[in-house]
């Protein structure tokens, strides 16, 4: 892998960083749909660069979620676990984003911020075993 895109990789790693303390700090607010947002780029960013190490990039959130699991869900490299946590943190995101009476609640936000954080820690391993340093 080149400098670059290594360089690239961290970036995206630590941006999903900064979205998870987001997290954190909206829930403790009670803004759970924007909560939920940033839970889902916290895994957006760091699934991105997870593509990234193998030359791929997305120019959809659909698409996104489609490249992860083909390239590291179908092929066994991920549990399908972490596919789902994808998923549902885009649909969720989607819904406190998008309608006017969202069904987020704490509830929801909470397992958000769970699955996003088990998500990233996921991405930064699997990155660490191929020689990401960050």
């Amino acid at each position: 892998m080149d400098k670059k895109t290594e360089e690239l990789i961290r970036g995206y790693l630590a941006k999903a960083e900064e979205k998870l303390v987001s997290v954190k700090n909206l829930i403790a607010d009670g803004s759970y749909d924007d909560a939920v947002s940033r839970a889902y780029y916290a895994a957006f960013h760091a699934a991105s660069a997870l593509l990234l190490s193998e030359g791929l990039t997305a120019d959809t959130h659909s698409g996104l979620v489609n490249l992860f699991g083909l390239h590291f869900v179908k092929s066994g490299k991920f549990d399908k676990k972490f596919g789902k946590y994808l998923s549902t943190l885009k649909e969720n995101r989607e819904n406190g984003d998008y309608e006017v009476f969202s069904a987020i609640d704490k509830e929801t936000a909470d397992s958000a911020s769970v699955e996003a954080e088990a998500f990233v820690k996921e991405m930064k391993r699997y990155l660490s075993a191929l020689g990401v340093n960050f």
